[in-house]
């Protein structure tokens, strides 16, 4: 985009020149008519060079690579305080720059990308202001175990392997900076709540009690295609050496840190509003994750009302099913009854598979564009699957958790893999990042409220596309919606209500089909995590309200895969970018932004 856009401006440079010799009354209002949409392309290119100039500077920051796009690289971000510091004080810079900015006079497609950019670097400034980093682990998600991201990807060149042991050799530093932060956060009362850390340092034995060779860091020097056998003998000789002198004696010192330090350090309440500034920081939270100002008090009575009126339609299926009992003893039926639960891990896995060819061959009835990316399935690695949820999806891979088999009941699983790969998160971010016109910050970012909404909007979708077999996976697919609607109350009755986990876990038990094992995963995670389940059903409802207002609006000129590839077609945006979007969808009379292909 940045080539094109250069090369038309200065043909409009020259026709401006060529004007200015020219003296007939005609051309001269060619020339006035002209002056405005100059005008437009000189501040474009002003914010154009500011968003460019900010996210190369982002990249060079942040060494992570989680959609696989990059090249490895042979370092670790640094983490520590005068790091932090300087990033706050670049994005306070970059968004005084871009409040300068006329938005009015930008083009329509640049004001997008203001909408989009703007609160992006809120959101940024936000976590540094608030110190996010003082916490870099959680029940959830951990920087030890984000690093092995990386050793997972497929490498591409003789220079990634290189990089990859010198991003290893770099690991000591790296925790040792985090730890540091850590140790600032213990010290303001800036922690996870001791409960959702405990027991969760088995990610580190899996790395220190592994054989050099058996560990995730010694993963991409297994299969070497295209590098010489000469080279591969020394590489992994230099592997071996790492990860026994280096990595393996780093991650033990983070296991004494955590063990005899950290946890015990840890605070012992549950709310977000406990923490510093505690208030605050949970309504920053829930902008940051939903792109939406509201009151936890309203997200928690709206939740309230969504669980009562998914509740009535999960009664409403149970009676299809034929069951006699009430819904409690339903539930027992589900959580115990063999029929419903996989026997082998590769029973789980060869059903997802299914379910996802199934859908590719009804895709192009609700799709016009089709990513070129495809995925594999595969099963959530050892170390992470007992405290892991039931399965995630991204740019080329769909994880399935196969752990503890009885704990993943089979009428859950359309719903989840709609929503993990195809048409959900395997499916929308890819598109997203092949959509080179886009600023990079639109290909990659990923804003939550959007992707998981859209991603809870494909498992309702189902229903459309006749992926529900049974009646047991259309109570599946309604006890995963009534989740995503739990949440809204466990959440915000967590972090701003004084709720209990005991609380927390009752209520997921008693309206939801969950098995115990997840339910208790899953409101460690929401504890650990505050406002980051909020997103789910909030972006679901904004995707539904969309729609439902461009077929009232429409008529017979709706077309289901114009509207899906409009939402697709944005990358991932604040729901009222999505919004304004849907309004100018209709306007245009529905028509999407791929007509050939509709």
């Amino acid at each position: 985009m940045h080539a094109l856009f250069a090369g038309a401006h200065r043909f409009i440079l020259g026709a401006v020149l060529v004007v200015t010799a020219a003296t007939a009354p005609a051309e001269a209002a060619k020339k006035h008519a002209s002056a405005p949409k100059n005008a437009a392309k000189s501040v474009d290119a002003q914010f154009r060079k500011l968003y460019e100039g900010e996210w190369k500077w982002r990249e060079d920051q942040f060494a992570d690579d989680e959609d696989g796009q990059r090249p490895v690289v042979d370092h670790l971000p640094k983490v520590d305080a005068v790091s932090q510091e300087a990033r706050l004080r670049y994005w306070q810079s970059v968004l005084k720059q871009v409040g300068a900015i006329p938005r009015a006079k930008l083009s329509h497609d640049e004001q997008i990308n203001y909408d989009v950019y703007k609160p992006q670097i809120e959101v940024l400034i936000a976590s540094q202001r608030f110190r996010d980093y003082e916490m870099p682990a959680n029940s959830d998600t951990s920087f030890w175990t984000n690093i092995g991201y990386t050793a997972r990807k497929p490498f591409k060149q003789l220079a990634d392997y290189r990089n990859w042991i010198a991003q290893m050799r770099d690991i000591p530093r790296y925790f040792r900076e985090q730890m540091d932060e850590m140790r600032a956060g213990v010290k303001r009362g800036f922690t996870p709540p001791r409960v959702t850390m405990e027991g969760r340092d088995g990610s580190i034995t899996a790395v220190t009690d592994a054989k050099p060779e058996e560990s995730l860091f010694y993963t991409p020097f297994k299969d070497m295609p295209g590098i010489a056998p000469d080279e591969q003998a020394k590489l992994r000789a230099d592997a071996v050496a790492v990860i026994q002198g280096t990595v393996q004696p780093a991650y033990r010192e983070l296991l004494d840190f955590m063990r005899n330090e950290y946890v015990p350090g840890t605070r012992t309440t549950l709310a977000a509003i406990d923490l510093p500034d505690g208030a605050a920081f949970y309504r920053a939270k829930i902008k940051e994750f939903t792109t939406l100002d509201m009151d936890p008090a309203d997200i928690h009575k709206l939740g309230e009302q969504e669980v009562a009126r998914l509740h009535g339609e999960m009664l409403d299926v149970m009676k299809e099913t034929g069951f006699k009992g009430d819904f409690p003893a339903f539930l027992k039926f589900l959580r115990s009854d063999p029929q419903f639960y996989a026997k082998t891990p590769d029973e789980l896995l060869m059903r997802a598979a299914w379910i996802a060819k199934k859908f590719d061959g009804k895709a192009a009835t609700y799709f016009g564009y089709l990513p070129r990316a495809r995925f594999a399935i595969q099963p959530v690695p050892d170390d992470l699957a007992p405290f892991y949820t039931s399965g995630r999806g991204g740019p080329g891979v769909y994880l399935l958790n196969t752990y503890n088999l009885p704990g993943r009941p089979l009428y859950n699983l359309t719903a989840l893999t709609l929503h993990e790969s195809a048409p959900g998160h395997a499916f929308q971010m890819p598109i997203a990042m092949e959509h080179k016109s886009q600023p990079e910050f639109r290909q990659h970012v990923y804003i939550s409220a959007f992707g998981e909404g859209w991603a809870l909007y494909c498992e309702k979708l189902g229903l459309e596309m006749g992926m529900y077999e049974t009646p047991y996976d259309r109570f599946g697919m309604l006890g995963y919606q009534i989740w995503r609607a739990a949440r809204l109350v466990v959440d915000t009755g967590i972090h701003s209500q004084g709720w209990t986990r005991e609380r927390a876990i009752q209520y997921m038990f008693d309206y939801t089909a969950l098995p115990e094992h997840e339910i208790e995963t899953e409101v460690d995670r929401y504890i650990a995590w505050p406002g980051q389940a909020l997103s789910y059903y909030l972006g679901e409802m904004a995707i539904v309200k969309a729609r439902a207002k461009a077929e009232a609006a429409l008529g017979a000129k709706f077309n289901i895969r114009a509207f899906h590839d409009t939402v697709l077609e944005l990358g991932s945006v604040p729901l009222p970018v999505l919004d304004a979007r849907i309004d100018r969808f209709i306007a245009e009379g529905g028509k999407g932004p791929y007509p050939d292909l509709e």
